[in-house]
């Protein structure tokens, strides 16, 4: 089966890419087509997130091991893992990282699933408008992004990481007792 993925920038809202690459390719094969047609350069940490319909990430895929991730976290690379395995429903949603440093990414979608169709090599089926650069001069990071201050960038934690974990949400602070209003939680028999 082939799969027909649709690839999209935030930072350059004319750039997208429709692929069409087979099921059982492993993500390595769509890494290296992204960067051919980008005309990027291979990027230690360059990886895909798995997310849900609501762009939380469920799973990373890497390009190779990290060090820095934790023992208990399943570790999938790019070159053993085949986009079939993740990638099946139509809508189903990703996000690669091609700029890691930068914290840079592309959106992307499962489109259309083709039955009957296999793709030898993954192909850019159609392209519209020029890739961002890979690490313009303007997005370098400042001091103050280096020592951990927000940018204000998409920066998709994993779940069930510290860095997830130690993610604060609007409401997780907790509550005082006397800030509810018990009347509207009445309940009528």
């Amino acid at each position: 089966m082939t799969l027909k993925l649709t690839l999209f920038s935030q930072e350059k809202e004319d750039f997208v890419l429709e692929i069409l690459i087979d099921s059982d390719a492993k993500f390595s094969e769509l890494h290296k087509l992204i960067l051919e047609d980008c005309n990027y350069e291979e990027r230690l940490n360059q990886s895909f997130l798995i997310c849900d319909d609501e762009w939380r990430v469920k799973h990373r895929i890497s390009l190779q091991e990290n060090e820095d991730v934790r023992y208990d976290e399943d570790i999938d690379l790019m070159s053993r893992t085949r986009i079939g395995d993740y990638l099946e429903d139509e809508g189903q949603r990703l996000a690669y990282i091609f700029d890691p440093e930068g914290k840079r990414f592309f959106l992307m979608e499962l489109t259309e699933n083709v039955f009957g169709r296999r793709e030898r090599n993954a192909i850019v089926n159609r392209r519209h408008g020029q890739p961002p650069l890979q690490s313009p001069a303007s997005l370098v990071p400042s001091e103050g992004e280096v020592n951990g201050e927000a940018d204000g960038r998409f920066s998709p934690p994993l779940e069930g990481t510290e860095e997830a974990d130690d993610e604060t949400f609007y409401g997780d602070d907790g509550f005082e007792a006397d800030e509810l209003d018990m009347e509207g939680y009445e309940i009528d028999e």
